[in-house]
């Protein structure tokens, strides 16, 4: 148990994630039985706020960054939990599109050692709890909860939802959430509730999903069965089922982020406690944008596009965006070893000229050595791998060659945000 007169009250948010990192001797550990505890002695006053919660294999990031600006042009508060961070650990937690002050997560730190006496947490747990506290004491109009891992026994599945969604349902995480898309696709409907809309942006859901809504009366709606889009030129429209039928959009703006997950976004919006303008849509779904996800970014004479992609679903999605740009004349790539890179190098193999795989700080990450086989399997010739060392290394060696045409930096959150710190100090 730990005595929390002995924590400094004056310690900055730097100390409590070393505090927090070394409290419980694993990473993960799925299961809410301990988080609930803590939470009901918190005496969180969550049912202030509208909360939706999002799931998906990929896609719920984009999902929220674009709901939460439909909201905020609707004039609504809002509050946004997401990980992991890229740079400051203040990004995990959005009020009205502004990351929370580092204060309030040190006081919510607090708060949370005061409270979970013997009950060891890990540094997600402590990181949902500490969220749902700033957001509680903001008492927003709504909380935008991205689901970490899963959904059935992942940390931010303490909250009930008002409303649901699973963006995408693929392959990933298998030694948590099982081997195939059927096991997987019940663990993500785990944040479906009773009588609550349940919308899935995965055109071809797994029936264990469907049958989970069904066995469990929430109201499940589907991409192309219930709710679809029509691209038209330089814009979209939108056909989908609201509270009392039929609904429809036209002449909708392309958002920067995934046109699937916009689709889902607005069905989202039919089911909100306030009615939202077309106006308030539109503006929002041109205004989202998500660091890491296809974000373009010039620096030092360089055109660079950040996209964490880091499984075969996501590489795919990649791919397809930078065939349509014309493709990649180079790609930055690292990524964990436990993640299916020859699946994901062979949805890029066809758009990438020049590959750099790089070493990545992280004791999870594939060593280059390793890249480099994966991609001479993926039939990529040796000449065009080329191994500068670190991102920052990489980064400046293509500056300083005055390289022609984008560079891309994916295979992980890592990669992107080993280049986005590496920037930011130039």
């Amino acid at each position: 148990m730990v005595d929390s007169s002995t924590l400094p009250a004056q310690w900055d948010l730097p100390q409590w994630l070393q505090h927090i990192e070394a409290c419980h001797p694993a990473e993960i550990e799925l299961g809410l039985d301990r988080l609930k505890q803590v939470a009901d002695r918190l005496g969180l006053k969550l049912e202030r706020s509208f909360k939706v919660v999002a799931g998906g294999t990929n896609g719920k990031g984009s999902t929220l960054a674009m709901l939460d600006a439909i909201l905020r042009e609707s004039g609504l508060t809002t509050g946004r939990y997401s990980s992991p961070h890229f740079i400051h650990y203040s990004e995990r937690v959005l009020l009205n599109g502004v990351p929370a002050e580092e204060r309030a997560f040190c006081d919510a730190f607090v708060r949370i050692e005061q409270t979970r006496g013997d009950i060891p947490l890990t540094y997600f747990e402590y990181g949902t709890l500490a969220a749902l506290i700033i957001m509680s004491d903001a008492n927003v109009d709504v909380m935008l909860l991205e689901v970490g891992l899963g959904g059935r026994l992942d940390a931010v599945n303490i909250v009930d939802a008002d409303l649901a969604m699973v963006s995408t349902i693929a392959l990933d995480h298998t030694d948590w959430l099982g081997p195939d898309r059927e096991s997987i696709g019940y663990e993500k409907a785990g944040i479906f509730r009773a009588g609550k809309p349940a919308l899935c942006g995965d055109p071809e859901p797994p029936e264990s999903l469907v049958r989970h809504a069904r066995e469990l009366g929430a109201l499940l709606l589907v991409r192309n069965r219930d709710f679809q889009l029509d691209v038209v030129s330089d814009h979209w429209s939108w056909k989908g089922t609201g509270p009392e039928g039929a609904v429809s959009y036209e002449s909708l703006p392309l958002p920067c982020l995934p046109l699937a997950n916009a689709a889902m976004v607005v069905q989202a919006v039919q089911f909100l406690p306030w009615s939202i303008s077309a106006e308030a849509i539109r503006a929002g779904l041109k205004a989202a944008t998500l660091p890491g996800r296809m974000q373009r970014v010039s620096w030092r004479g360089i055109s660079l596009v950040l996209d964490v992609a880091h499984n075969p679903e996501a590489a795919e999605y990649l791919a397809t965006q930078l065939a349509q740009a014309g493709g990649a004349s180079h790609l930055v790539l690292g990524m964990m070893h436990d993640k299916d890179i020859p699946s994901v190098l062979s949805a890029l193999c066809n758009c990438v000229e020049h590959w750099y795989p790089v070493k990545l700080d992280v004791p999870r990450a594939a060593d280059v050595n390793t890249l480099k086989a994966h991609l001479a399997s993926a039939g990529v010739e040796s000449d065009r791998v080329h191994t500068l060392g670190r991102v920052e290394d990489t980064l400046e060696a293509l500056a300083a060659s005055g390289v022609q045409g984008p560079v891309v930096v994916a295979g992980s959150f890592f990669t992107v945000a080993d280049a986005l710190t590496h920037i930011a100090k130039r």
